[in-house]
């Protein structure tokens, strides 16, 4: 008679997996993020040019809406998430299918934030100025 034995494996406590600071993770749940932003707008953009072929009154009254300073906030985030997505997306490219790509990947990583940084905020101070010169 053959006996078996079976070794219960220890059960380990489950750990909860929480961002640590990592700039890797960063940028993939900020590319993650953009990316949902420029989708949402997108998709608000072909809904609210639909409606001119319906009842361009209330097309007029929806572009009427969009000249107010909360979605001209709005735009300039979603100016800052179209920059963003587009500096890191060609980091993700050059990281697949650059040989060299994972190497440089913390130097790109720096890289995308100095521009996106400096170019976000002259595009951020260029469209806060528009929006106050046209306020009124």
């Amino acid at each position: 008679m053959t006996s078996s034995t079976e070794v219960a494996a220890a059960e380990e406590p489950r750990r909860v997996s929480l961002y640590k600071g990592d700039p890797g993770m960063l940028n993939w749940v900020l590319h993650r993020i953009s990316g949902v932003t420029i989708f949402f707008f997108l998709f608000v953009h072909v809904l609210d040019t639909a409606v001119i072929r319906i009842d361009p009154e209330a097309y007029d009254a929806i572009i009427k809406t969009y000249k107010t300073p909360i979605i001209g906030l709005l735009e300039i985030g979603l100016v800052m998430a179209i920059l963003f997505h587009a500096l890191n997306g060609v980091r993700v490219i050059l990281v697949d299918f650059w040989s060299k790509g994972v190497q440089y990947q913390k130097a790109m990583s720096i890289a995308v934030w100095t521009v996106f940084l400096i170019t976000g905020a002259g595009m951020a101070a260029r469209l806060l100025y528009i929006m106050i010169s046209h306020a009124g």
